[in-house]
This record gives C-alpha cells, sequence and structure tokens, in this order.
C-alpha cells in the first residue's frame, strides 16, 4: 500500500491553498455549510480520551496514516498532521477513527450511523445481521446490515415479495453526506412510492465538521481546515478506489441480497443545495455522462419554433408522478452527447417542457474554485448525473435491461419539510397502534 499513489477521479478533484494564519477559512463545501445552511452536527463527534487505548488495542485496528496522507487533496492538513506526528487508525468495527498523537489521543465517532442503526436494530450491530422486522420504525418491512471495509450499508425490503418485485427500488448513496436523505427515502416507503432500499451508512472522506467540532479540535491544539476533511474518514479504499461508488458498483450483490430481481424504476435519492436559501426546485437526472441517454428513450420527442416538447413513456411518467410530490416544480436533465444537453420543466399533465443546452456556453459554477454547477439562464442547478450515476445505470441495464434511473436531487428546503411529513406519518401511525 505504502508504494501505491492513489488515483482519484477528476470530478472530486480541486485546487486550494490555505493560509497558514487563518487556517478555519473555507474552501470547499461553500455551498453546504455557508450558504444551504446544511445542518451537520450530528454527522461526526470529536472527543479527547481521558486514556489512550493500549497497543494491544491498536493492533486490532487498520492503520490508515499514509493512504489519508497520499490521498488528500488539503497540503494544510497534509503538513499539519506530519508536524504534529500524528498516526491514524480506523477501528472498522465500531467505525471509529483514532487520532493518536505524541500526548494525546483523538476519536472520531459516526454519530449519524449509530443513530440509524439504533432506530432498526435497537444497539449497533458489530457484525452482519439477518432480516429482521423494522417494527415501528417502518411497518410492514424488515432490515438488513451488511458490514463492509466504509461503514456498511442498512437494506430495507418489504415483507410481501411481490410488493418489492413491483415497487421501485430506493438508494441513498450518499446517506450521511446529504442530509435527510435517510428521511426521504424512509418518506417514500411509508407512502407506497418504494418496496426496498439500499442506503449508505458510510462516509466518503469528504463530510464536513460541524463548527463545533472544529471549535473543540483548535482548543485541543489540531486545527484541521475544514474544507476536504479527507484526513479523518478515509476517502479511498487500500488499492485507492473511491468509497463513494460503493452503492453503485455494489448494486448486483445488493439485489441478489434484498432476493428479488432489480424493478424497472430505481429511484436514486441525493441532496443538493439551490440557487438561493429557499430554492424548491427538484432536478431529476437522466444522465450527465456516457452511457448518454437520447430523448427518444423516454418518450415522444419533438421541435417546434425552436421549444422542445418530450411526452414521457409509461415508465418514465410513472417514475415522475412518485416523486412528484416532492416540489411543485420539478425539472428534467438529460444529455445526449458531452455538448448536447436538454433541460425541461415537467408540467402539470407530466409533459416535458424543454430547450437544448451546451454546457460550455450555457452552464456556469456557482462558486469561484468550485464545480457547482447552474444554467444562468433560468438560475437552476444544473445536475443531470455524474460519475456514480453513470455507474449505477451501467449496473442496473445489466440486471434489468428495461429499467430506469431517476437520480433525484433534493435541495435542502424541500428535505426538510419531508422530514416533516415522515414524522407526522409517524406520529399518525402510533396514535393508530396505540387506540387498537
Amino acid at each position: 500500500m505504502e508504494n501505491q499513489h492513489p488515483t482519484i477521479s477528476p470530478l472530486f478533484l480541486s485546487q486550494f491553498e490555505v493560509d497558514e494564519a487563518i487556517p478555519f477559512q473555507r474552501h470547499l463545501n461553500r455551498l453546504e455549510v455557508e450558504i444551504g445552511k446544511e445542518d451537520y452536527s450530528q454527522l461526526k463527534r470529536v472527543e479527547l480520551l481521558e486514556e489512550a487505548p493500549t497497543e494491544a488495542t491498536f493492533s486490532t485496528m487498520v492503520e490508515i496514516t499514509e493512504r489519508l496522507l497520499k490521498s488528500t487533496q488539503n497540503n494544510y492538513n497534509r503538513e499539519l498532521l506530519k508536524r504534529l506526528q500524528a498516526r491514524i487508525y480506523l477501528d472498522p468495527v465500531h467505525y471509529s477513527i483514532y487520532y493518536r498523537l505524541p500526548d494525546r489521543c483523538l476519536r472520531f465517532v459516526a454519530n449519524w450511523r449509530q443513530t440509524v442503526l439504533q432506530r432498526f436494530f435497537t444497539k449497533v450491530p458489530i457484525k452482519a445481521s439477518g432480516w429482521l422486522p423494522c417494527g415501528k420504525a417502518l411497518p410492514e418491512f424488515e432490515a438488513r446490515y451488511l458490514t463492509d471495509n466504509a461503514g456498511g450499508v442498512l437494506l430495507l425490503r418489504h415483507r410481501q415479495e411481490n410488493f418489492r418485485q413491483q415497487y421501485p427500488l430506493i438508494t441513498s448513496s450518499h446517506g450521511p453526506y446529504d442530509p435527510h436523505t435517510l428521511e426521504v427515502t424512509l418518506y417514500f416507503l411509508r407512502t407506497g412510492k418504494g418496496g426496498s432500499a439500499i442506503i449508505n451508512l458510510g462516509f466518503a472522506g469528504r463530510e464536513p465538521l460541524a463548527d463545533a467540532n472544529l471549535a473543540l479540535l483548535e482548543s485541543w491544539g489540531v486545527p484541521l481546515n475544514p474544507s476536504n476533511i479527507d484526513v479523518i474518514y478515509p476517502y479511498i479504499d487500500e488499492h485507492g478506489h473511491p468509497y463513494c461508488y460503493k452503492l453503485e458498483e455494489g448494486l448486483p450483490e445488493y439485489v441478489e441480497t434484498l432476493e428479488m430481481s432489480l424493478p424497472e424504476l430505481v429511484i436514486d435519492i441525493h441532496g443538493c443545495v439551490g440557487t438561493f436559501s429557499d430554492d424548491r426546485r427538484v432536478v431529476v437526472g437522466l444522465g450527465g455522462l456516457p452511457p448518454f441517454c437520447e430523448p427518444e428513450q423516454i418518450g415522444m420527442f419533438r421541435k417546434e419554433e425552436g421549444v422542445l416538447y418530450l411526452q414521457p413513456n409509461a415508465a418514465m411518467r410513472r417514475g415522475l408522478n412518485l416523486v412528484r410530490d416532492l416540489s411543485a416544480e420539478m425539472y428534467v436533465q438529460l444529455c445526449a452527447g458531452a455538448h448536447q444537453c436538454y433541460n425541461f420543466a415537467l408540467l402539470g399533465g407530466l409533459q416535458l417542457l424543454g430547450v437544448q443546452i451546451d454546457p460550455r456556453v450555457d452552464v456556469n459554477s456557482l462558486l469561484d474554485g468550485e464545480d457547482r454547477a447552474f444554467l444562468p439562464n433560468g438560475n437552476l442547478r444544473w445536475l443531470p448525473g455524474a460519475g456514480a450515476n453513470s455507474l449505477q445505470r451501467i449496473a442496473a441495464h445489466k440486471l434489468n435491461p428495461h429499467a430506469q434511473c431517476l437520480h433525484v436531487e433534493i435541495p435542502t428546503a424541500v428535505r426538510r419539510k419531508m422530514v416533516l411529513k415522515l414524522r407526522s406519518l409517524e406520529i399518525e401511525s402510533s396514535l393508530d397502534a396505540s387506540s387498537l
């Protein structure tokens, strides 16, 4: 491992330098933290241990120091850890990270993951489980926990086989990174919009630290820069491959474990930040990278006087109808080639009305130094789908040639609304149960 230089997809590379005089200036994740006001306070917790683990305890963990130092894009963080003589360990069983310094030891705890697992299994499992009833957490469904080297995966499925075969598979690929996508997934399952779900419980290395954690680290003399905190949980595995693709690349194995064939609809839930704080426009991406998608593949397509009309086919209409109640304003984006792309508005009758887009001239970035694409003409995020979306579509089509993957990007304001809707459903379910 020491001699292998990790290869990171250029989709996730961003060049920036940190001024050591102001280490807490945020260069990346600004859109989420400063503009979208995303709440990352429940994601991780950092602790200063009163007593460091023993050498024998560390021997049961995986040292990831060299992996993190080689893969981080943040030179300030790299040099800081070298200066502090930090040795970094991953406890794969409990999914905790230890910073072993010469005079003290810090521990990063994956709070969000623990909370999710306790919700379905009462206590956090330390090994893979069988299928267990979800109980009041999700009536009519059962859950299963799978282990891996990056926090594991939660599988949910309806107890009736024909139901989970008939209704879409919901995937939440960036569970921790996109706040409240878990709640959106559970809302879809509770309301009959999905028969099964695959939820990533692990980090991909870039998840921001909440300001309260950063303040603690600074007080302990470990002033990590908050941009690309990939020196905590690793972004790549020991072979240099990004963890953020695990749900897409592992789709065949997860579907097999769900004990079903892949349904014709896959709804991939993601969180995004809009172009303004209360942006409630949902974007459904059908592919931004190869294999490209032609409009004719998803319905009847015609052009009249410069305006594009697309009447979705039955499968696409069903998918759009399922996600329709997320927002009154939805857009469908796709690419038929690198420079031949489309942006459609979804009308009341599920018809699509749009224009052709050339990303070279029609797309800009919201923030300097970050690839956060939007369409200035309309002030709308441009999110037709990136690398992981392409991998999912490739894997899905191998399992079911008729499968349609909807990459659903949900802005912050809408996800917060869905949390309230889910809680309302849970309260109603609890009241109904108590009245029996």
